[in-house]
């Protein structure tokens, strides 16, 4: 299994570089804009292809793809495995893997990621291989991939989509939204900003301690405030702005956009993982999102439940290989 793996072109989207323009400014821009512009694989020494995956003994290749609205995407390209020649690569299947919510990390939220972003992602592959890809996402990546997809967005470009963690629903979730990014990700890094155990989402405090927290660099905020009108919402929809006036002006309507999740097409191969003790994407906000898919075809869509995986278990966990990674190698196989 680990050779079939090997065999995979990996697209890593590993983070985001220049930036130029004004995303909210450009939010009505049509896809017809988007513009893929690759350039030739950037050899500069500094480039995580040579702090990461070089010294691992992998060939790594960087591009640049500027999205629709100017901003500027790093791309890392793992053509071929440590031990494979490159005469050997041939025409290999693509596989692109998105980051989760704290890699993006200019100042938009994750539905401007569906409009911009992920267009120009998925094309430049596909122009790049001229060849379907399979997608990997997780967390904020499933997100993305899932609005995508309900609107139709992509999927003529996919060959199948693994979702880890998936979110689309946060009605559910009890942890303290803080407390739970911190024991995922960055746990010292944030009890020692916040120096608080948990607190409430819906109380102003909250939404004050979080204008603070996104004063420090690093941060997507405006992911962690769109996550918040999910929660309180309780629906999936672009940003609210929180006026209607606002809505108006930016969506031509009072009130954003629904995403409807049951319009995914029923022949698009999914698979979805999930853990028991994942305190973000939790159980029963998952049956929501399966709940969503009931009319999907049975025979392209496979679940996975992983009793004692947490959210950050998914990518940094010690069993991940055995447990996850090679059960979405079997899926891609038989897709």
């Amino acid at each position: 299994m680990a050779r079939e793996c090997m065999r995979l072109a990996l697209l890593v989207i590993i983070h985001l570089g220049l930036t130029y323009g004004s995303r909210r400014a450009n939010l009505l821009m049509s896809h017809s804009d988007m513009v893929v512009n690759p350039l030739a694989p950037a050899p500069a020494p500094s480039g995580l292809c040579e702090l990461v995956v070089t010294p691992h003994g992998y060939p790594c290749k960087e591009y640049r793809v500027t999205t629709g609205d100017g901003y500027i995407l790093g791309l890392h390209n793992i053509p071929r495995g440590r031990l494979q020649k490159g005469n050997e690569e041939g025409k290999r299947q693509p596989v692109l893997l998105q980051h989760g919510l704290l890699l993006a990390y200019w100042a938009w939220s994750w539905d401007e990621l569906v409009e911009y972003e992920l267009p120009a992602i998925v094309g430049f592959v596909h122009t790049q291989t001229g060849q379907k890809m399979h997608y990997v996402g997780h967390s904020l990546g499933t997100l993305v991939a899932l609005t995508s997809f309900s609107q139709g967005m992509l999927v003529d470009m996919l060959k199948s989509a693994a979702l880890l963690c998936p979110v689309a629903y946060l009605s559910h979730m009890t942890s303290p939204f803080g407390q739970v990014v911190a024991k995922a990700f960055i746990e010292e890094i944030m009890s020692s900003l916040l120096g608080i155990p948990e607190f409430n989402l819906k109380e102003q405090i909250v939404a004050d301690i979080l204008i603070e927290l996104c004063k420090q660099t690093g941060f997507n905020c405006y992911d962690l405030f769109t996550s918040i009108t999910v929660i309180r919402n309780g629906v999936l929809t672009k940003f609210d702005y929180g006026n209607p006036a606002m809505n108006m002006l930016h969506y031509a309507h009072f009130n954003p956009h629904v995403y409807n999740l049951s319009h995914i097409p029923n022949d698009l191969p999914l698979f979805l993982s999930y853990g028991g003790q994942d305190a973000l994407s939790v159980v029963p906000d998952v049956q929501l999102l399966l709940d969503s898919l009931k009319f999907h075809d049975v025979d392209n869509l496979s679940i996975q439940f992983v009793e004692d995986f947490a959210h950050a278990d998914f990518v940094m966990g010690v069993t991940a290989k055995s447990v996850v990674y090679n059960a979405i190698i079997a899926f891609f196989n038989h897709h």
